[in-house]
């Protein structure tokens, strides 16, 4: 049912993984399958309930394809900048890779499937609440345009698993560019295993960067590729006001994609100091510190890369630092191409900065929802009459006639015709996001009533997040105050 895998990581030595068969769960039901995924990797979805089942019983881990190396990913990690040397998938088995329609090859994952060597005190399974969350989330981050790891499926496993409560088991199929991580390469470093770090840095240049095979030094060449990813891909976060949750060096994927939707969210009303983490006790990870944290990272991979940049260590940190520095510069840039676009420019000027930045400010004096802000700011393109919505997002109105009369002269400094300007922030600034009590409200019907009625409906929003909906316009409302959601969970 997932033909023709290929196995280009079980081909490393043997301690790069460990292999073993994922334990089977009693009763397999397939909850949610995802039809254009599965076009893209080339599998036919499940057109009858005898075929659900065969696709539930394997995605569980009870019947698995025939081809299939199942296998549990070696990797350590900064865990809230405390190291850990050896993390890796405790509930996590890498089955394969397949060559999508693309032409590109897609890690396929099962994710909940039992212990591992890596489990340390974890029982290996997952819920389906997590499960469902991390499906939803990670569709309408593709939906947004983000990188990100995607869902091929959820199955519950008719067992139950214990956190602080007893809750109904699930598994989820994730499917991803590759799940090499920054602590990947700090395993080996760890180790002092200089070989096993070269050969992971052939591995993830084949698979990531294959035109990066020549270059005069690969290992500082590969650093600043992934460093310009992760410049690009956090200020994508930002400016749709995601937060990431729990940014630990075993959460940033080399490939650039986003990984891990364990406490994640997103913001309703801006503030940078946004946390909704429940384990994020000093914010650690907050909305506006994503930048810094993704360059403490990249610095991180670095450090794990110095062998290889130099055999002198002086000298390699020389290499080094030029390219862990660039990294603020280099968000600063695409933050600001970003916004640039979520206002209406075509282009980027450095007075765009203070433009952006006044905007901000107002956002976050104002109290007002950083999503409809920018939502209803399209509206204002067409003109002074179409103002009301934007103004109505802000406790005191007053506080943006200054900026909007700004905004309007920058507009203008371009000559697009107004109908154009709408247009294209219509399709920059979405109208619907997975506000988090929305995806609280489905996952609780989902997990305690076996009700997947919410889910579907909202995913669908989500799927189109640019359009409009009239039928489900109250899932682009801010949460009322007795419903938001103050914190989040991380699913182990």
């Amino acid at each position: 049912m997932i033909p023709d895998l290929e196995h280009s990581y079980s081909q490393l030595p043997s301690r790069f993984f460990a292999r073993l068969a994922p334990k089977p769960v009693r009763a397999p039901r397939l909850l949610i399958f995802n039809d254009t995924l599965a076009d893209l990797l080339g599998v036919a979805p499940p057109r009858d309930d005898a075929e659900r089942g065969k696709w539930a019983a394997m995605l569980a881990g009870n019947e698995l394809p025939s081809d299939a190396r199942p296998l549990a990913m070696a990797y350590a990690g900064h865990q809230f900048a405390h190291f850990v040397p050896q993390l890796g998938d405790g509930r996590a088995l890498l089955l394969g890779e397949k060559r999508g329609r693309d032409g590109r090859l897609y890690d396929i994952q099962l994710k909940g499937s039992g212990r591992t060597p890596f489990s340390r005190a974890g029982d290996g399974r997952a819920v389906i609440g997590p499960m469902l969350r991390e499906y939803l989330v990670s569709e309408a981050m593709h939906a947004l345009g983000i990188p990100t790891t995607r869902s091929l499926a959820v199955v519950a496993t008719g067992e139950q698993v214990f956190r602080d409560q007893v809750l109904p088991g699930a598994v989820l199929t994730r499917v991803a560019a590759s799940h090499l991580r920054v602590g990947t390469f700090q395993y080996f470093q760890a180790r002092d295993d200089v070989e096993g770090l070269r050969l992971l840095l052939d591995y993830a240049i084949a698979r990531h960067d294959p035109d990066l095979a020549q270059a005069g030094n690969r290992a500082l060449a590969f650093l600043e590729r992934v460093a310009q990813r992760q410049a690009d891909l956090i200020a994508q976060w930002m400016s749709v006001g995601f937060i990431h949750g729990v940014m630990n060096t075993d959460n940033m994927a080399l490939s650039g994609e986003t990984i891990d939707y364990g406490p994640c969210a997103f913001m309703d009303h801006y503030d940078p100091h946004t946390v909704f983490s429940s384990i994020d006790r000093r914010g650690r990870y907050a909305f506006g510190n994503q930048p810094t944290i993704a360059q403490w990272n990249i610095a991180r991979l670095a450090d794990a890369l110095l062998p290889l940049i130099d055999t002198g260590q002086e000298r390699a940190v020389e290499l080094a630092t030029p390219v862990v520095q660039r990294f603020a510069e280099d968000f600063d840039g695409a933050f600001q191409q970003r916004l640039c676009a979520k206002l209406g420019l075509m282009s980027a000027r450095d007075e765009d900065a203070a433009l952006i930045n006044t905007l901000l400010a107002a956002l976050q004096a104002g109290h007002a929802d950083f999503t409809n802000s920018f939502h209803t700011l399209a509206d204002a393109a067409l003109g002074t009459a179409h103002e009301a919505g934007f103004r109505q997002q802000f406790r005191e109105p007053g506080i943006v006639d200054e900026w909007l009369a700004t905004w309007r002269l920058r507009l203008a400094a371009e000559a697009r015709a107004p109908a154009m300007v709408h247009e294209a922030m219509r399709r920059t600034n979405p109208a619907f996001i997975p506000r988090n009590h929305r995806v609280e409200q489905a996952l609780q019907a989902a997990s305690d009533h076996d009700d997947l009625g919410p889910f579907t409906r909202l995913l669908s929003v989500l799927q189109q997040p640019f359009d409009d909906h009239p039928e489900a316009e109250e899932l682009s409302r801010p949460p009322l105050d007795d419903e938001r959601i103050a914190a989040t969970f991380c699913g182990t």
